[in-house]
């Protein structure tokens, strides 16, 4: 119910932002700009979220960078899915973590392991790896595995790691902590001031909560801000003009036309992804 409280909120929202005009970034701001498709590009009706289909929809139109939940079985292999259970998506309560690997992709064979994601996207696509709050049964050894499977990437350039909670940085401790972004809900506030005090890489939040000050916070500190979620153009103007780089959104491959078309309009000669 919660959910869809949010959700009916934030469609509001958006209809308002998608009918305020805006002016046309200029162009360094629309060339600086990534687009983050939020757990692929889906409709969870035909293509589902956080599986290889949606991921590779939003590569294919160019999109920048995807976003992927990260959660373990009960043999420990790290799985892509956002919710611990499978009911959701799947219609079957079943625990994530209380089945082994195996038993996972017998019975939901659309959930990828994050080694899956890795061959397929690591190095070609900008990866930000939510770290889930879950139970963690051998924290030290889970983090080795992340370490190892993460090795052949460069941290920062291919991918981060987001966090709801500070605490959960202790799992990835393994790189610093500027590969971490803390993502706020409504307490925005409290984790900006976290991440410019502890030296987190940035902040991700709704477009609604970041205003001027705490963007200007960061940017002087140097640290990356995203927003979410954006689904219109005037959204996305929006969030450009007020210098914001990382864009995330469930219409991924609609926001990266849009960039595109004027990235073209504003240098023709130049190709665009």
């Amino acid at each position: 119910m919660r959910e869809l409280l949010q959700s009916a909120l934030m469609n509001s929202v958006d209809r308002v932002f998608a009918t305020m005009p805006q002016r046309v970034p200029a162009y360094s701001a629309l060339r600086q700009c990534k687009i983050i498709s939020h757990r692929g590009e889906n409709d969870n009706r035909h293509v589902l979220e956080n599986t290889l289909p949606a991921f590779t929809r939003a590569r294919q139109a160019g999109v920048w960078g995807i976003e992927a939940d990260i959660r373990w079985t009960a043999d420990l292999v790290p799985v892509v899915h956002h919710d611990p259970d499978c009911t959701r998506l799947f219609g079957d309560p079943a625990l994530l973590g209380s089945l082994t690997f195996t038993q996972l992709r017998d019975r939901f064979p659309l959930i990828p392991s994050l080694q899956e994601l890795l061959l397929e996207f690591g190095g070609n696509t900008h990866l930000m790896l939510e770290i889930k709050s879950e139970h963690y049964p051998q924290p030290d050894r889970q983090k080795s595995i992340l370490q190892a499977m993460l090795s052949p990437l460069c941290a920062g350039k291919d991918y981060h790691f987001l966090l709801l909670d500070p605490g959960l940085a202790q799992h990835v401790d393994f790189q610093p902590r500027e590969v971490s972004i803390l993502v706020a809900e409504l307490n925005i506030k409290r984790l900006s001031n976290h991440s410019l005090q502890h030296g987190f890489g940035g902040l991700s939040g709704h477009y609604l909560l970041m205003n001027k000050t705490l963007l200007a916070r960061h940017a002087n500190a140097k640290q990356c801000i995203g927003t979410g979620f954006i689904h219109s153009r005037n959204a996305l103007f929006r969030e450009l003009n007020r210098g914001v780089e990382w864009i995330f959104s469930n219409r991924a491959v609609h926001i990266q036309g849009v960039l595109d078309h004027y990235l073209a309009a504003a240098n023709p000669g130049e190709q665009t992804a």
